[in-house]
């Protein structure tokens, strides 16, 4: 298998340099030229592994140039060789929980931070320090990565200590909660930095686009033998381990008897980057039977409208909401879906991506319009309906979950509401309600409640537990004890005499 650029396809590289790299060199974003189909039959087959086999079998279609014994060392030491109470994980690393008969949870945050962003960036790193010495021998490699709150501690853990790697996180100062902005700044590891910036997550990536892109930047690394590449989701070895976990939910179900082979489900993702919806759509476009995808979006509900109109416009209010993974007004990730919709039009894409970056819009033409119609549908909700959804399930399931979530389940009940759609749904959990305590106990309660400090946000945690009888995370229970250890800041335009000062250039 071969990987080009959504922005220019007629350079093709092999999978090791499309992870190693990050990014393309004029800005595009890498796709595989081809994705692999898989039949019923070994979907079917599917359900009877452990979610170990089912990761080998969905990413030795795409990691062709990497050696069987390595990709199964890389998924052994991101998701452990079995699937035990001890392992980093808790055992499944993507349990379902059951909310009624149509209805299901697909949780992603049972590793080591707490958010899906682990189910990637556990094995990313490993795929990386593969990579590496295949296409860029003796080169170390600076991950960048911008952040609204998950993907920045995901990434520094999984990347701490990594020989041959540095990796700097940035993430917006005001755009995260107390307890991510706990994570990252007591995160350990020689290697790590992270700094705040003014503005919001779009001003972070933003600038950490601009200085992948960065000439005189990328010949001063080279000067020290360093190249950048990414940990975002416009990775490709980012985004395609967020693909098991689309097959084994469905080979879960399966095992469970909730569905039989060949029925179609829809899945419902809260999504602000667009990546976690995105491996969906490449799941089913491999054979993995789903009718709708549905975007779950929060007030930043740029990506409903989108959907709903074929219009993506940026050129509009940016809300800090309690769901601060989904502030997100250009979302990176839809590049890829553009282009997988537009039959491979990199000249398309281009436009598209020059039209947003100047004009602020863009829009789709009515065949790309109708062919997203066919696959999706968007829903959004404001933070008090997210809320009373966090309030609902708890009331009626006795379940807890967090803001993210909780906009999903907003999204599909108001898609299954709205259309009468009786096909069994299954709702993206991604992260722990822990991440968020004083949302949830508000949500939860009905008290005014605030969190001004990372001690108070764990006093809620505990008055939180205590209610809901759901037992804390130790990652998140253990933060209260670690030394906070960076409490860098950064203007947008400083960036990268930021980058330049922790690399020593």
């Amino acid at each position: 298998m071969k990987y080009v650029s959504t922005r220019r396809k007629d350079k093709a590289v092999f999978p090791a340099q499309a992870i190693a790299q990050g990014i393309s060199p004029e800005g595009g974003l890498f796709v595989p030229d081809e994705l692999p189909k898989f039949s019923l039959k070994e979907i079917g087959e599917m359900s009877q592994m452990n979610y170990q086999d089912r990761a080998y079998m969905v990413l030795s279609r795409f990691l062709t140039d990497f050696t069987p014994e390595e990709i199964r060392s890389c998924i052994q030491g991101a998701y452990g060789e079995k699937s035990e109470p001890a392992d980093k994980f808790g055992g499944n690393p993507a349990p379902i929980a059951k909310l009624c008969p149509d209805t299901y949870v697909l949780e992603l945050w049972h590793g080591p931070t707490c958010a899906f962003k682990d189910m990637a960036l556990q094995l990313l790193p490993r795929l990386m320090s593969v990579a590496v010495p295949k296409t860029m021998p003796g080169k170390k490699v600076c991950i960048l990565t911008a952040t609204s709150g998950d993907t920045g501690k995901a990434a520094l853990e999984g990347f701490k200590d990594v020989p041959g790697t540095n990796i700097m996180v940035f993430y917006p100062q005001h755009g995260v909660s107390e307890m991510q902005k706990l994570q990252m700044a007591s995160q350990e590891g020689k290697n790590v930095s992270v700094c705040a910036v003014e503005g919001n997550f779009d001003d972070a990536q933003t600038g950490v686009k601009n200085l992948f892109t960065n000439p005189e930047l990328k010949e001063k690394l080279a000067a020290y033998n360093m190249v950048f590449s990414s940990a975002n989701s416009i990775n490709w070895g980012r985004l395609v381990p967020q693909i098991v976990y689309y097959f084994s939910v469905y080979a879960d179900l399966l095992a469970d008897e909730e569905i039989f082979l060949g029925e179609k489900i829809n899945v419902t993702v809260p999504t602000g980057n667009f990546g976690n919806i995105l491996a969906a759509y490449y799941a089913k476009e491999m054979g993995l039977p789903i009718q709708r995808l549905i975007c779950a979006s929060n007030r930043n509900n740029v990506l409903t409208d989108f959907i709903q109109t074929g219009v993506y416009n940026k050129k509009r209010p940016f809300y800090a909401t309690t769901s601060p993974s989904m502030d997100i007004l250009v979302s990176s990730n839809l590049e890829r879906l553009l282009f997988a919709l537009s039959g491979g039009d990199d000249n398309l894409v281009s436009c598209l991506m020059d039209s947003l970056n100047r004009e602020g819009e863009y829009q789709v033409s009515p065949e790309v319009k109708e062919k997203l119609d066919e696959g999706f549908s968007a829903a959004w909700c404001n933070d008090q309906q997210a809320a009373q959804e966090i309030q609902r399930l708890f009331q009626e399931f006795s379940y807890l979950c967090d803001p993210h979530t909780a906009v999903a389940a907003y999204a599909c009940r108001q898609y299954q509401e709205t259309t009468g759609d009786k096909t069994k749904n299954v709702v993206v959990s991604t992260a722990s309600p822990y991440k968020f305590p004083s949302s949830v106990l508000k949500a939860v309660t009905g008290e005014n409640l605030q969190a001004l400090t990372a001690q108070e946000e764990f006093s809620l945690a505990d008055r939180l537990e205590h209610l809901s009888n759901a037992p804390q995370p130790l990652p998140l229970f253990q933060l209260r004890e670690k030394p906070v250890r960076f409490t860098g800041y950064c203007g947008k335009e400083e960036m990268e005499q930021a980058v330049c000062a922790f690399l020593g250039l």
